[in-house]
């Protein structure tokens, strides 16, 4: 029992060292954690790699061939169920 009290209270005195990113970003202030938000965005932006131009063309076409399918599905859905409107309702 010993020594899980003394690991509780040696957790509790870590606890306020700064070590974890919660307790920095509490201490912060409003304009402290908008620029660690900006820091962190223009970080993540300098990962992104941009694709080439063959891979923007089959994505384009994979995005246009996909738009064309779901486009052909509703029409022939909504032909359908106009259909049936008619037919049920005498129209």
């Amino acid at each position: 029992m010993s020594e899980s009290a003394g690991a509780a209270a040696a957790g509790a005195e870590g606890a306020g060292d700064g070590s974890r990113p919660a307790d920095r970003s509490s201490r912060r202030g409003l304009f402290g954690r908008i620029a660690l938000f900006v820091r962190q965005v223009f970080a993540e932006l300098k990962k992104v790699v941009r694709p080439t131009r063959s891979e923007l063309i089959t994505y384009t076409t994979v995005v246009l061939v996909f738009v064309a399918v779901v486009m052909a599905f509703v029409t022939v859905i909504d032909l359908g169920i106009g259909l049936a409107t008619g037919w049920i309702f005498g129209g």
